[in-house]
């Protein structure tokens, strides 16, 4: 492209529009599939359960340490098919466009989405560009869409958590959302705080192998670990005891949130998966978290209890037991 900026015109469906897409996005997105530029993708599925998902990206600033939007919308979609159970094969990405945007910079969240898409084995078949005047998007908004065959004898869901169930979480919470607030405000520690964004099919599938009694799967978003445990407790009629102690928080995260006056367990995470397993396969599950450089980190840190239904305990630091609740309104804008 001649162009350093995105131009209205290319949005037109003109001869600049033309060039955007063949020049840009479809030259960094190539696949056979991609390639024949039909109004929708073709392709088989093998026999069995889809498992589909879409998410809006809307994250400032644009990028961050760790990532940028494109790493993270394609990471997103990848681990919310695979916390189904399901192996991601396919995704769509949707692109709003504000005129102005620098072309090396969407160069760039094009080339990391390219790369993450390699790292999970997915494909980008198909999607769509529109480009709105200047104000209009917030520099840039991007839509992924997934789909994925879930494993046979796998049924996973929020509602599936059984008392005596044990909790486990992949790694240290918190990195995304305080290195998108950090990177926002201009806020330095004395080591770097990066997004944790990943692509977690590969380590889920290695949790899957050895063990079916997988009951629950949730990579804590917006609302943190929080907002996931509260939803297995409410969707199962269980409680949820978890020992903060067990939870892995990296030194500088928890520095920030009381710096901040944030609670970590509300704090954005994008490379991180909760799971509700069976109590005999809770080791083995573990085990399997912990071969993947994702879940070096990886802990039990709590189980399914009958009472309180509903809720989530959390014993303290501190010797005392609190509930903990889902976040109410926003802690941390636009983080995703």
């Amino acid at each position: 492209m001649k162009q350093d900026t995105i131009l209205l015109a290319h949005g037109s469906g003109g001869t600049l529009m033309h060039k955007l897409i063949s020049g840009l996005f479809a030259s960094k997105f190539s696949n056979p599939i991609l390639d024949k530029l039909d109004d929708s993708a073709t392709f088989e599925l093998p026999p069995g359960r889809v498992s589909f998902s879409t998410d809006t990206y809307v994250v400032q600033p644009l990028m961050f340490r760790g990532g940028n939007i494109g790493k993270l919308a394609v990471c997103g979609t990848v681990n919310d098919v695979s916390a189904m159970g399901a192996e991601p094969m396919y995704l769509s990405c949707g692109f709003v466009i504000e005129e102005g945007l620098a072309v090396s910079e969407l160069e760039t969240i094009l080339d990391s989405m390219v790369a993450s898409a390699k790292e999970a084995g997915v494909l980008i078949v198909t999607g769509d560009t529109k480009v709105v005047e200047k104000g209009g998007a917030d520099r840039l908004f991007i839509n992924t869409a997934g789909v994925g065959v879930v494993r046979d004898g796998v049924d996973i869901g929020a509602a599936k958590a059984k008392i005596g169930d044990k909790i486990l979480l992949s790694g240290t919470i918190g990195d995304h959302g305080i290195a998108v607030v950090s990177e926002r405000e201009g806020l330095t520690f004395e080591t770097a705080v990066e997004s944790d964004c990943a692509p977690l099919n590969k380590m889920i599938s290695s949790m899957l192998d050895v063990s079916r009694n997988v009951h629950c799967l949730r990579d804590p978003t917006r609302g943190g670990l929080a907002s996931a445990l509260n939803e297995f407790a409410a969707a199962s009629d269980v409680g949820l005891h978890i020992i903060e102690d067990r939870v892995p928080v990296r030194d500088e995260v928890a520095g920030a949130c009381e710096l901040l006056g944030y609670d970590v367990f509300h704090v954005a995470n994008e490379g991180k998966i909760v799971a509700i397993v069976e109590p005999a396969d809770a080791d083995a599950v573990l085990a399997a978290m912990k071969t993947s450089p994702y879940g070096v980190d990886a802990a039990i840190i709590g189980e399914v209890v009958d009472e309180p239904k509903g809720k989530v305990l959390v014993d303290t630091h501190f010797g005392s037991t609190r509930i903990l609740d889902i976040l109410v309104g926003e802690q941390l804008p636009r983080i995703c």
